[in-house]
Parts: structure tokens; C-alpha cells; sequence
């Protein structure tokens, strides 16, 4: 029987968030299955909530290298994951992006998808650079359509740049260049469970937009356990389950991290009473602190010309003193060139 705290920690070890990591920034994306990138600065920030002596330059050098990619991937969003995994699990989630596109009507998608291959083919081109070419080949087609079409069939990477956070406002998009092959459904199934585990299906599906997972897990080779509330989950053999005990030190997420959108029960790290104030309605997930464990409040950065004040807003009653060192030390790496400061606001 697992308790709330049991499979908080559980979590929290795969995540390298009871303890970061010490190793090298590609194992922590490989380990999480990418890290959720809408925006160019919150995966800097997940890995280095997660990564022993992480510096910016070290993840700026892997995707400039390309071990790392920023790309369409889980729920048709853009996800920083490891080069390998994209061509790993890409063609997994096809189906997926596949029926995202098709919410347009009048489009051949098949067409739209060839002749993006070809005019990016001859190099990278932003979405606005690449649109207008395939209104020529598609007159009357909604542009936004054909943009929306391509994002979803055919694989892209985003080009990084010089920019601090490794992407300008309006990236580049270019095709892969490397061979994708299927790892199958039971292998994306493994990896979440060594980075999300305990869970059941429909936390699978929740994160990867894949249906049908109930059928393919019960075929596997998994532990089987239950929870506190009846439900049956499912976890690899051996995984890490430390119990609740463990202790847990304060820990600031950024923006869309994966630890809070990871499952479709977010209690094990959010309260529900308390989602409300970290899903907004125009699909924002705000940055989120924890302490102990579980979701305590939000967080933000302000910065003027030479100063940087981590406002935080508790969803109960917390102490500065026990965000003071992590918060100051989150400040150092996101802005290394401010007067640091701290300041609580009201949370509601």
C-alpha cells in the first residue's frame, strides 16, 4: 500500500529532485524524456533544479551540438529531449500529432508535409519565412493551417543561436538529419515509468497523448502495486521507492515542468485545492517551489537594471527563511549579474 508521501518521493528520487544529479546534462534530459520547452529559458532552469554544478554554457554547447534538440514531441508540444529520443519516440507519437493536424479541415496533409520536406530541404527557414512558400503551392489554404499541419507531420528541430537562452523569439526550424525509428510503445511506457513511476495508464496517456496503454501495460513485465485510494499502478521492477520519510529539500520548478504535467492525478506533487492557481485559463502552468515535497506556493522573477527579486506567492503561510538559500542560489544562475533580493506577495 502506498501512501500520498510514498509516491511523492518515489517521484521525486526519479526525478533527481531529492538528490541532483551528479553527471552530465544529456543524462538528465535522457532520464526525463525531455523537459517541457514552450519557452526557450525554463528547461535551463528544470536541469538546473535537477543537475549538480549545471552552468548555462552546458547545455547551450549540447544543443548546439546537437545531443540535445528542442522539438515537437509529447502532447504535440515542444519538449528538449535528447537527439536520440527523438528519433526514438517521434514515429511513437506520430498517430498522435497526426490527429492534432487534422482538426483543420480542407488541407491534404499528406501534400502540405512533402513539400515542407522539400523547400526546408534546402535549409532552415522560420514559420513565417516558410509559410508564404506554401501559400504559393496551396493558394486559399488558412496559412495558419498549413503552419499548424507541418509542426505536426513533419519532424522539425528548432536551429539554436548565440541568444542567452539558446533561442531567439522566432527560431529557425530545420529537418533532423538523422534517422528515426520506432522504439515501440512498451519502450516509451519503460522510460516514463523510470522517470514518473509508480502509475497507472492513464498517467501515461495524460503525458504522451498515446490511448489504448491499459492493454499494453497489462502485457508487460511490471510491478504491480496499489495506493492509498484503491488504485492499481503499475512500476518497473526495482525502481526507486525511498518512502515517504525521505526528506525533501526545497526545490523551484520553472514554468510547464514536467514534474507537474506529468500525471492526470497531480497530487502526488499538487494539491488539487491548489491547481487552480498554477493551470491559468490561457493555458499557462506557472513556475511552482516545493517544499517538503509538494507544490507550496508560485514564483517569478523580476528584474530591473540591477536588481533581481525572486517574488514568491505561498499557498499557505511559508517562511523566507526556509526558501532563502535555494532562492538565492536559483537567482545566482537565472540572473548571475544582479543584486539578488527575496520578497513574498499574497499567493490568491
Amino acid at each position: 500500500m502506498l501512501t500520498l508521501r510514498d509516491l511523492n518521493r518515489a517521484t521525486l528520487a526519479r526525478q533527481h529532485l531529492l538528490d541532483r544529479h551528479e553527471g552530465d546534462v544529456t543524462d538528465v534530459v535522457h532520464r526525463l524524456v525531455g523537459l517541457q520547452a514552450q519557452e526557450p529559458r525554463p528547461p535551463y532552469l528544470g536541469v538546473w533544479s535537477r543537475l549538480a554544478g549545471f552552468e548555462r554554457d552546458d547545455l547551450h554547447a549540447a544543443l548546439h551540438a546537437r545531443t540535445l534538440v528542442r522539438a515537437t514531441l509529447w502532447r504535440a508540444t515542444l519538449h528538449l529531449v535528447t537527439a536520440a529520443d527523438f528519433a526514438a519516440f517521434r514515429p511513437v507519437v506520430r498517430p498522435v500529432l497526426a490527429a492534432a493536424a487534422r482538426r483543420f479541415d480542407g488541407v491534404d496533409f499528406d501534400a502540405v508535409a512533402a513539400a515542407a520536406d522539400r523547400l526546408l530541404a534546402a535549409g532552415p527557414m522560420t514559420f513565417n519565412e516558410l509559410r508564404p512558400r506554401l501559400e504559393e503551392e496551396f493558394p486559399g489554404a488558412y496559412d495558419r493551417a498549413l503552419g499548424y499541419a507541418v509542426r505536426m507531420l513533419t519532424p522539425l528541430i528548432m536551429v539554436p543561436t548565440e541568444d542567452r537562452w539558446s533561442f531567439p523569439r522566432e527560431s529557425a526550424f530545420a529537418l533532423p538529419g538523422i534517422a528515426l525509428e520506432s522504439a515501440g510503445v512498451e519502450a516509451l511506457v519503460e522510460r516514463y515509468l523510470a522517470a514518473f513511476g509508480p502509475a497507472t495508464p492513464a498517467d501515461v496517456q495524460t503525458w504522451s497523448g498515446l490511448g489504448g496503454l491499459k492493454r499494453v501495460m497489462s502485457g508487460m513485465e511490471l510491478e504491480r502495486l496499489t495506493d492509498f485510494t484503491g488504485r492499481e499502478l503499475y512500476d518497473l521492477p526495482g525502481a526507486p521507492r525511498p518512502g515517504g520519510d525521505a526528506p525533501a529539500p526545497v526545490r523551484f520548478l520553472p514554468d510547464f515542468d514536467t514534474l507537474v504535467l506529468g500525471h492526470a492525478d497531480r497530487t502526488r506533487v499538487l494539491a488539487d485545492e491548489f491547481r487552480v492557481r498554477v493551470a491559468t485559463k490561457n493555458l499557462r502552468v506557472k513556475a511552482v517551489y516545493l517544499v517538503d515535497g509538494f507544490a507550496a506556493g508560485t514564483w517569478q522573477i523580476k528584474r530591473t537594471a540591477k536588481k533581481a527579486t525572486l517574488i514568491v506567492s505561498p499557498f499557505t503561510s511559508t517562511s523566507l527563511d526556509v526558501l532563502e538559500e535555494e532562492g538565492l542560489r536559483l537567482l545566482a544562475f537565472a540572473e548571475p549579474d544582479a543584486v539578488p533580493s527575496l520578497e513574498v506577495i499574497d499567493g490568491v
